[in-house]
């Protein structure tokens, strides 16, 4: 790596905000020796232009011995994020190649069959007679052989091993900050009717320790092994049986790694063992009378050596870049790093904080237990803001589709409903793109889009985050840390989705978006993790008021948006109520139907593309 070079390699005409500066520490971070380089850079930074820059540092080959790593990967978490890249003219030298599945096999007749059940991968022998130009193998090649290939993390991972994606000199991880929770969600393998191809002929113990998990899944890989085998013995297949063939090839690698990761004394993994109750009917006993257990969850704490594996050896430099990276040795800690030979740029926030302002509308607590009570308060506020900004659309933070269904109805009832929008879990990104693409101020209830979202100027102007971002504690991977005294962690990671979340509506120096706070265990965070935040949202905290609203009036909040009291939701023509109160009882249990706005997708922006064969 030359990190000389790091200018030269930007990829824009000037520089704007700190960019300049940003590129001149991380040359000096690299300079001082070390291998791994964490930029935090917050919401309009350029990141994906420091990222380039940084790529292009990367040993050439003309610079190299034939041994020697040469070039970079680039790679993030979020698929819009690559799709971002994807289409941004100053980054059209980063070569992308993505999944099987995200690509259209070209021969006559399969012109509807995703690559990854083509011909090729049906038939034993196939020889394709356009495989030079099929658009698959074509990505696949021209990434692997460019200076930069471009992919998700996903791909990345799953392309270990690979003889086609070797080690390269310098790898640039964007959106960096849940690398570890991304890697145990990776690692995790899911036991069921829907993930293993032959469940229904199992008989699945009860697992009542992870040493009995590893005897199990050891014989389950056998098990795999001989089924894929006999598929492969087999002329050609179905795409049904293709899809099997796959998966149970997935499987037994994951089945593989954790026995051998659990049976290593020197490995510092931690693995949990989560299982459900048995299907009615699958209680029989076998003949040593052990009793049969229902699907299993294997998920690893802190997977160092399968991040090692899948990111750590596939470079010999680093940079991780994020807006929240809060705590550097905590960072370190999760993912396998020393901290020691890992350096912290910190990149200053170049939004007026007047721009991005906080606003305290809190109305409780949004705990599980406190929810029926604060849920239609937060519903009357949000209301109340709709008349602030009767002509500008505005985003609502749901947290869960439970909290979106109530909040839809309970506006509804209000009688807002001809102004608001939601999605379905299938048809998020259709939903979203039609609500982005409208001229109305309508407000979107979402449901995990505190990331990869990008909302800049008229797009939306405000939004509400109903509920502090907890991790579930009923998850075995959170109470686990909590019962080590892990606090720390658990408040740092509500903090990270908060400033994420904030970041989506202001997009540049010139935009303005206000953020309203409705759960007051927000303000409890806000306190709790103040020694994490990074000094820019400080700013934004310590700026944090209590709003002149108008006074409940509906009616008001239609006024510009073209509706009337009394409509129905855009999903849902329901009757409604514009009573003060609502009628909650109703609304709780009423389930609204939405329908499907636009073009039917079912990708995620958090989707992955495990679909590869490296």
């Amino acid at each position: 790596m030359n990190p000389d070079r790091i200018f030269d390699a930007f990829p824009a005409p000037s520089y704007r905000g700190n960019q300049q500066a940003a590129l001149g520490d991380i040359r000096d971070a690299f300079e001082a020796g070390n291998d791994v380089v964490l930029v935090r850079a917050p919401t309009g930074s350029g990141k994906s232009l420091l990222a380039r820059a940084v790529a292009g540092c990367a040993r050439t080959a003309a610079e190299g011995d034939p041994v020697d790593a040469t070039g970079a990967y680039y790679t993030t978490p979020q698929v819009s994020q690559l799709d971002d890249v994807a289409g941004d003219d100053l980054l059209q030298d980063l070569n992308i190649i993505r999944g099987k599945s995200n690509y259209t096999c070209i021969l006559p007749g399969e012109l509807d069959t995703p690559v990854n059940q083509a011909p090729c991968v049906r038939e034993r022998g196939y020889d394709c007679s356009v495989q030079h130009r099929c658009p698959y193998f074509s990505d696949r090649a021209i990434a692997s052989n460019r200076e930069i290939a471009a992919m998700t993390l996903a791909y990345f991972m799953q392309t270990a091993g690979s003889e086609v994606f070797r080690k390269r000199d310098v790898v640039v991880i964007d959106e960096a900050h849940g690398l570890a929770e991304w890697a145990e969600m990776y690692a995790t393998i899911q036991l069921g009717p829907r993930t293993v191809p032959f469940w229904d002929d199992l008989r699945v113990p009860a697992v009542d320790s992870v040493e009995r998990a590893v005897q199990y899944a050891d014989a389950l890989a056998q098990q795999c092994t001989r089924r894929k085998d006999e598929l492969l013995g087999q002329q050609s297949l179905s795409p049904g049986e293709v899809r099997e063939r796959d998966r149970l090839q997935e499987l037994i690698g994951e089945l593989e790694f954790f026995v051998k990761d659990y049976r290593d004394p020197q490995s510092p993994t931690t693995w949990l063992v989560d299982q459900s109750e048995p299907e009615t009917g699958s209680t029989d006993s076998s003949e040593d009378d052990d009793p049969a257990g229902g699907a299993l969850t294997i998920k690893p704490m802190d997977p160092e050596r399968y991040l090692r594996y899948t990111v750590w050896d596939r470079g010999n430099k680093f940079a991780l870049l994020s807006a929240t990276i809060l705590n550097k040795d905590a960072f370190c800690r999760h993912v396998g790093l020393e901290p020691s030979r890992v350096a912290l740029v910190d990149v200053g926030h170049t939004f007026p904080v007047e721009n991005r302002p906080l606003y305290d509308v809190t109305q409780g607590k949004m705990t599980y237990e406190e929810r029926e009570e604060t849920l239609p308060k937060i519903a009357r506020s949000i209301v109340r803001i709709m008349q602030k900004h009767p002509d500008e659309k505005g985003l609502i933070h749901a947290h869960s589709y439970a909290i979106q269904d109530e909040l839809e109805s309970l506006l509804t009832d209000f009688g807002v409903g001809n102004r608001v929008r939601s999605h379905t879990r299938d048809d998020r990104n259709a939903d979203l793109e039609a609500w982005k693409a409208s001229d109305d101020p309508d407000v979107f209830l979402s449901v995990k889009m505190e990331e990869a979202l990008d909302l800049k100027g008229d797009l939306c102007r405000w939004q509400v985050l109903c509920k502090a971002p907890f991790l579930n504690t009923s998850d075995s991977r959170v109470a686990h840390r909590l019962e080590s005294g892990q606090w720390a962690w658990y408040y740092r990671a509500a903090l990270r989705t908060v400033i994420q979340a904030c970041g989506r509506v202001i997009r540049a120096p010139d935009d303005y978006g206000s953020t309203y706070v409705a759960d007051s265990s927000l303000l409890d965070l806000f306190e709790r993790a103040r020694t994490d935040m990074p000094d820019w949202f400080a700013a934004q905290v310590d700026r944090l008021e209590t709003p002149d609203l108008p006074s409940f009036e509906p009616r008001t909040a239609l006024d510009s948006a073209g509706g009337s009291i009394g409509g129905g939701s855009t999903r849902s023509k329901t009757s409604s109520s514009s009573n003060e109160t609502g009628t909650y009882e109703r609304s709780r249990n009423r389930s609204g139907t939405r329908s499907r706005s636009g073009r039917s997708s079912k990708r995620s922006p958090l989707a992955d593309v495990w679909d590869t064969d490296g």
